[in-house]
């Protein structure tokens, strides 16, 4: 068999692979879409729940199914998509597993200028979550330019982008500290991420902006195979390294700081769900379509957990997330201290 032969079925096993992941996550998000749409205070058979979905039947079916369940729905799916496949940009572009949004501290920027325009501007809707993009442009923008020498270094980039995180996070902890209770209660989705109030117009927007940047991802992504097996191999196969990797990180920050506009920062979701993809697909490189399709089941069965309490109480999306994966930090953290001996 031919070198060429070899790397033809090897190309052929691995788009097998991620086609398979990509369909069973889809199915995840069914099951779990279904669910959704049947449980609740105001329980519902599956045929008031398609009923309600086409807009026939009762009129409280309806307002249930396409007012309350749908978009909350919609949303997770739509916001962990654009959470998982951003969070594969920064790793495979960076060649580092931490290499995550919420880590790195462009969320944290998000909420951060979200929060500004909740205290201090009185801000709300579209107009607030604006406020929340831009926030998470600027320090995206800081970071790049703290970290180019010569380049954009991987290694630089995380760690200035790891203390923006803490600067960003201290300065949303003191403006709830200064903030009144009521102030503070709307602020706090600004800290942990849900997507129970994401729907009509924000909804529309959030959908929409992700969809153009998935077509965006799909016309570079040819580079980011070459880009996961360094800068000099990268360049043998006549990759443009800096050029690359610049598109594909704006790229990545223009997804999270859609979602987080959204959302608020949904922890863990950029970082956890490449790490699954990657795994199933067994492939070391950015298996993009496998962790955009990851990102949007793990988030989705996140809120389904979160909002009916199945941990023994209801909390946001954000709070689940936190719960799986702070001990995949951990658990990351320490096997590649193993392997670095």
């Amino acid at each position: 068999m031919s070198t060429v032969t070899a790397v033809a079925d090897l190309r052929a096993v691995r788009r097998r692979r991620q086609t398979l992941v990509v369909a069973g996550m889809v199915l995840v998000v069914l099951v779990a879409g279904t669910g959704a749409l049947l449980i609740g205070a105001a329980g519902l058979t599956p045929g008031q729940a398609i009923a309600g979905a086409l807009g026939l039947g009762d009129k409280g079916d309806v307002f249930i199914i396409q007012k309350l369940r749908l978009p909350r729905i919609e949303a997770a799916v739509v916001v962990g998509a654009a959470f998982g496949l951003a969070g594969a940009l920064f790793q495979s572009t960076l060649r580092n597993p931490l290499a995550s949004p919420d880590i790195l501290g462009i969320s944290s920027g998000a909420s951060l200028g979200a929060v500004i325009g909740l205290l201090a501007l009185g801000m709300s809707g579209v107009a607030l979550s604006g406020l929340a993009f831009g926030g998470a442009g600027l320090v995206a923008l800081a970071i790049w330019l703290l970290a180019w020498r010569k380049g954009l270094h991987s290694i630089r980039f995380v760690l200035v982008g790891v203390g923006f995180a803490y600067l960003c996070s201290s300065l949303v902890a003191w403006a709830m500290a200064r903030a009144e209770e009521n102030e503070a209660a709307g602020v706090l989705v600004w800290t942990v991420g849900s997507v129970s109030d994401i729907r009509g117009e924000q909804l529309a927007l959030v959908a929409a902006g992700t969809l153009v940047l998935l077509g965006a991802v799909a016309v570079v992504s040819r580079s980011q195979g070459p880009l996961s097996l360094g800068d000099d191999n990268a360049r043998a196969l006549g990759v443009r390294v800096d050029a690359a990797r610049v598109g594909a990180l704006m790229l990545a920050v223009a997804l999270v700081a859609l979602a987080t506009s959204a959302a608020g920062p949904i922890a863990f979701v950029a970082l956890v769900a490449p790490a699954i993809a990657r795994r199933l697909v067994n492939d070391g490189g950015a298996a993009l379509a496998a962790s955009t399709a990851t990102g949007a089941a793990l988030t989705l069965v996140a809120d389904v957990v979160g909002q009916h309490g199945l941990l023994g109480v209801a909390a946001p999306v954000g709070i689940v997330t936190g719960l799986v994966g702070a001990p995949y930090l951990l658990w990351l953290l320490a096997t590649n201290e193993k392997r670095s001996r």
